[in-house]
């Protein structure tokens, strides 16, 4: 019995299926570098191809990592007021470095620094975190939770036929549901009142008459 045995095994050692998730969790994260001259460019950004039990275990890693670096953001905004533009080395650099700014800046910045940390840890990759930091976490500043998504593919995986999905990011590849306008023909305007043809005032006065006439031939007949 599996009783309070949460998570799936999935076939690896607790050391082997760590190292798994961190490795996938930091390939979905460099999706979002800039990639325009590297040989090894994503396809398409803020997405990976997997199988559909590791994509589920792999999304609470994601949206962990993304909830720690969000909430630091806040305090990398209030660090930015105590910081300086002066190269490093210079007197002017000194001068802050020995000033209570710098102790302002620094006392500021350690929740971000702490968090940075902490992701490097749980993914182990600085390139991805670099690319959290700065990328991802500000797309879902605003966004309380339910940053990926998983689908399902049709298409099963060669080989040994297991069913694949998709991992993404919510907000990169959204699919936009248009609603359907009514289309606009060039010949709309011959049905103006123009065009139609015109009737006749008398049209009534001669219905009348008409059916008048054949009311007294049937009398007649009769």
């Amino acid at each position: 019995m599996r009783h309070r045995r949460r998570g799936r095994v999935l076939g690896r050692s607790p050391s082997h299926r760590k190292a798994l998730f961190k490795n996938m969790a930091s390939a979905l994260f460099l999706t979002e570098r800039d990639a325009e001259f590297d040989d090894n460019a994503p396809k398409v950004k803020g997405r990976i191809i997997t199988t559909v039990p590791k994509a589920k275990e792999l999304r609470p890693l994601v949206e962990k990592c993304i909830t720690i670096a969000k909430k630091s953001l806040a305090s990398a905004e209030e660090a930015e007021q105590y910081a300086t533009d002066a190269e490093r080395g210079s007197d002017e650099y000194k001068a802050w470095r020995k000033s209570e700014n710098w102790r302002k800046w620094a006392d500021a910045r350690a929740p971000m620094i702490n968090a940075r940390r902490r992701c490097l840890q749980l993914l182990g990759d600085k390139q991805a975190v670099n690319v959290l930091f700065d990328t991802v976490a500000q797309r879902y500043v605003d966004r309380p939770g339910g940053y990926t998504r998983v689908i399902r593919l049709a298409k099963p995986r060669l080989g040994d036929a297991g069913q694949r999905a998709m991992l993404e990011l919510v907000g990169v590849n959204d699919r936009v549901r248009r609603s359907s306008e009514r289309p606009a023909f060039e010949d709309d305007d011959s049905n103006s009142p123009s065009d139609e043809t015109p009737v006749s005032e008398n049209a009534d006065t001669e219905t009348t008459e008409t059916a008048e006439a054949g009311e007294a031939e049937t009398s007649k007949d009769s």
